[in-house]
C-alpha cells in the first residue's frame, strides 16, 4: 500500500460514547452523552461513535441529538454502531439523518470460536451476509466501517477474504479489532502486515485498529499497528471501556506527539519534522478527561498515564532535584502541553 494513498495522520475514533459507556457502572443519560461529544469535538476528535442506535430507545434518542447538534458542516464525523442486521442498520440510519458527514459501523464475527459457538453459522454464511449489509448500508451512506470482530483469533487466510469482499461490497474503513485483548505488539503487526500483503484491494480504503486492554496493552498494541501502516486509532477517553477497556485516547496521542521523531518516518517524513500526527488539540486533553471521570463516576487512578493525579507529581528527593534544575531530566512532556498548568513538588 503507498502511503501516498493514505492520510499523512492519524485518524482519531472516539468510541467512549460506545464502547467507554458499556463499562459496568458507566452508563450515561442523553444529555451527559451530548455534553461529552460536544467536548470530544472541542478536542478535536475526527469521528465520534455516538452509540448503539438499535441497543435501546436511550441510545437512538443520543446518535440522534448528537448528529444534530455536533455532526454540523465542520464538526467531527457521527457514527453508529450496527450489527449486520438489517434493523441494526436502518435503525443506524435513520439516527443518524441530521450530521452533515455520517457513518455507519457494521460488524459480523469472523473467528471460528465465534462462528461455533455465537453465531452458529458458517464461513460461507458470514460472507454472504457480510456482502449483503455492507451493500445495504452503502445504500443510506456512503462512509462505511466494516469490522471482522474477533479478527486477531481468525484464520488468517478467511480473514483476507472477508475483508477482500467488504471493499468490493462497498466499505471504505477496513477496521480491525483486536476484540478480547489477546495479542502483543509484535503479533499486531504481524496481522496488519499480512492483511496489507494478502488483500489487494486494501489500498483503497483506510485501515483502522480497535485494541482492548484485557493484557494491558491495548496502547502497544495500536502503537504498533501504526508503523505498521494503520492511520485510525479507536480509543477512549481515560481508556475506559468493556472488561478491561480500550486503548486510551490521551496515551495514543500523546506518545504520538512527543515520539514524533520515532513515528514520523513511518508516515514518509523527516525525522524532524513538527507537523503534529493528529489533529487533536491536547491542551483540552485533561479537560475532558476530567468530564468522562465525573460524568461516568468511573475515578481516574493516580499512577494512570497522561491524566492521573501523580503524573506530574515528583516526590522522590532525586527527581525534585532533577526537575528544579531542569524540567526534561524527569519529565517528558509539559504539564501544560495536556492542559494542566503546572506539575507538583510533594514532600514526602
Amino acid at each position: 500500500m503507498s502511503i501516498a494513498s493514505q492520510p499523512d495522520r492519524v485518524i482519531i475514533f472516539d468510541t467512549m460514547l460506545r464502547d467507554g459507556e458499556q463499562s459496568p457502572g458507566a452508563t450515561l443519560n442523553v444529555e451527559e452523552k451530548l455534553a461529552i461529544a460536544h467536548q470530544l469535538a472541542l478536542l478535536g476528535v475526527d469521528v465520534i461513535e455516538a452509540g448503539f442506535a438499535v441497543a435501546s430507545p436511550g441510545d437512538f434518542q443520543a446518535v440522534k441529538t448528537i448528529a444534530e447538534q455536533v455532526g454540523i458542516p465542520g464538526g467531527p464525523i457521527i457514527c453508529s454502531l450496527a450489527r449486520a442486521i438489517r434493523q441494526d442498520i436502518h435503525a443506524a440510519a435513520e439516527a443518524l439523518k441530521g450530521a452533515a458527514r455520517p457513518r455507519i459501523h457494521t460488524m459480523i464475527s469472523t473467528s471460528d470460536i465465534h462462528l461455533k459457538y455465537q453465531l452458529k453459522k458458517s464461513r460461507s454464511e458470514v460472507l454472504a451476509i457480510a456482502s449483503e449489509m455492507i451493500a445495504y448500508t452503502k445504500s443510506f451512506v456512503d462512509d462505511v466501517e466494516f469490522s471482522p470482530m474477533d479478527a486477531s483469533r481468525t484464520e488468517p487466510e478467511f480473514l483476507y477474504e472477508v475483508l477482500e469482499m467488504a471493499i468490493a461490497a462497498g466499505a471504505t474503513t477496513i477496521n480491525i479489532p483486536d476484540t478480547v485483548g489477546y495479542c502483543t505488539p509484535k503479533e499486531i503487526g504481524n496481522l496488519i502486515q499480512g492483511i496489507r500483503e494478502h488483500v489487494p484491494n486494501i489500498d483503497g480504503v483506510i485501515l483502522s485498529i480497535h485494541t482492548q486492554n484485557d493484557l494491558g496493552l491495548a496502547t502497544a498494541n495500536a502503537l504498533a499497528a501504526i508503523e505498521y501502516g494503520v492511520r485510525q486509532v479507536e480509543c477512549t477517553i481515560n481508556g475506559i471501556g468493556e472488561r478491561a477497556g480500550n486503548a486510551a485516547l490521551e496515551e495514543i496521542v500523546m506518545a504520538l506527539q512527543v515520539r514524533k521523531p520515532f513515528f514520523n518516518p513511518y508516515f514518509g517524513r523527516p525525522v524532524d519534522d513538527d507537523t503534529p500526527l493528529t489533529n487533536i488539540k491536547t491542551q483540552e486533553i485533561y479537560k475532558t478527561s476530567s468530564l468522562v471521570s465525573q460524568l461516568t463516576g468511573m475515578l481516574i487512578q493516580p499512577n494512570k498515564a497522561i491524566v492521573g493525579a501523580n503524573a506530574f507529581a515528583h516526590e522522590s528527593g532525586i527527581y525534585q532535584d532533577g526537575i528544579i534544575k531542569h524540567r526534561q531530566t524527569y519529565e517528558i512532556m509539559e504539564a501544560a502541553a495536556i492542559g494542566l498548568p503546572e506539575n507538583r513538588i510533594v514532600l514526602g
